[in-house]
């Protein structure tokens, strides 16, 4: 869900395989993709790729919002994927 209309930029591809929360500590599985750009490294079409179960979703929302680098969040059976 773009909720801020940021659409725009490919995000990076996930590994193939289990895909697990990137939260400090979770192992659960992700079930979000957050699509995010540093300005300060990334240029403004790149799009780096958090993962979020639903507990931790909202949490890494905020931490990358707060930061300005939040762009997105789909759910993870639209992200690409590689081998």
């Amino acid at each position: 869900m773009d909720v801020l209309g940021l659409t725009g930029g490919t995000p990076d591809a996930v590994p193939d395989g289990e895909l697990i929360c990137s939260a400090k500590g979770c192992r659960e599985q992700a079930a979000w993709g957050l699509l995010w750009n540093n300005p300060k490294l990334h240029t403004p079409q790149r799009r780096k790729v958090w993962l979020a179960c639903d507990e931790h979703r909202e949490h890494l929302e905020q931490f990358l919002g707060a930061r300005s680098f939040w762009k997105q969040t789909v759910p993870v059976a639209e992200l690409e994927r590689v081998s």
